[in-house]
């Protein structure tokens, strides 16, 4: 629940900052906010065909007629994009990359962050510092190199800073429902990067699903580290944490954890590059250049 301080803090922030409206650049490639419906559209077909052509989601009767994948939030919520350059003019062609972002103003108007309707996260709700759920982050198969990935985060973590995100979540995706088969990596996330309490979402009553199935000690740590989906290990390398209790997502044919990142956790060489982007952002948007800024997105 928002508070009237929290309120009245979100008013003051936005009054004095504005909304974000940055721009990245490398080469062919630029992260920002989708501008107008038609880029947010382009964003909801690349979610569909991600998720519902390659990873075999079931989509409702809308969503096939439109090729979409869209829900309650999208209208309200911000979209970073990947928008490549180089290929087609339209906006369809060029998003290849799309992440949702919800802060609490969105979920106050819709009742609920997304994640509320498989986690218990009133913990992180009841946080008095700015938070941000993280979503529906798709990349196209072609742009799922280092060059698009890198961009997509410093588009985050110039959202971060402008706004002064305090905690970053949402639920990520191992993929597949049977539990068994995804006893070890369920088990290691438990084991090794279980939340601090003051801040552990825990799986809703009726969806939880113990993770605490293989002990630490029979498992080869590296490996299942190594195994698991790109998205969670990037997370916990910024210093992630996971919450306790997994859920069936049928729909997207996963299996969803969720994921905590505290800003003032993340390693020191990550803090300092996202702070570095996060003011040539702001810097280029006080000096009337629409916060446009080219740079590398190949360095670290």
């Amino acid at each position: 629940m928002t508070t009237e301080s929290q309120r009245e803090a979100e008013s003051k922030r936005t009054a004095v900052k504005g909304p974000y409206s940055g721009v990245l650049r490398a080469g062919d490639l630029e992260v920002r906010l989708a501008r107008n419906e038609a880029e947010i559209r382009a964003s909801q077909n690349l979610r569909y065909r991600v998720f519902y052509g390659e990873m075999t989601a079931h989509p409702s009767d809308d969503m096939v007629r439109e090729e979409r994948d869209f829900d309650d939030f999208d209208p309200l919520c911000d979209h970073l994009l990947v928008i490549d350059h180089s290929g087609s003019s339209n906006a369809e062609g060029m998003v290849v990359g799309t992440y949702r972002l919800i802060r609490r103003p969105v979920a106050e108007k819709l009742g609920q962050f997304y994640s509320a309707t498989e986690f218990d996260i009133a913990n992180i709700t009841a946080l008095k510092g700015e938070i941000l759920e993280l979503g529906r982050s798709c990349v196209a198969p072609e742009h799922r190199t280092r060059p698009a990935m890198q961009l997509l985060w410093e588009g985050i973590a110039a959202y971060v800073f402008h706004y002064d995100i305090e905690i970053m979540f949402g639920c990520a995706s191992l993929p597949g429902t049977d539990i068994q088969a995804l006893a070890e990596p369920l088990s290691y996330l438990y084991h090794f990067h279980l939340a601090p309490k003051p801040y552990r979402p825990r799986a809703r009553a009726e969806r939880h699903i113990n993770m605490d199935m293989v002990k630490p000690e029979s498992m080869n740590a590296r490996r299942v580290m190594a195994s698991l989906p790109p998205l969670i290990k990037g997370y916990l390398r910024l210093g992630g944490f996971i919450g306790d209790g997994a859920v069936v997502d049928e729909q997207f044919n996963t299996t969803d954890v969720c994921i905590v990142v505290k800003t003032n956790l993340v390693t020191k060489k990550y803090f300092r590059h996202f702070e570095r982007t996060a003011r040539l952002v702001d810097e280029g948007a006080e000096e009337g250049k629409a916060g446009d800024v080219s740079r590398n997105a190949g360095g670290a």
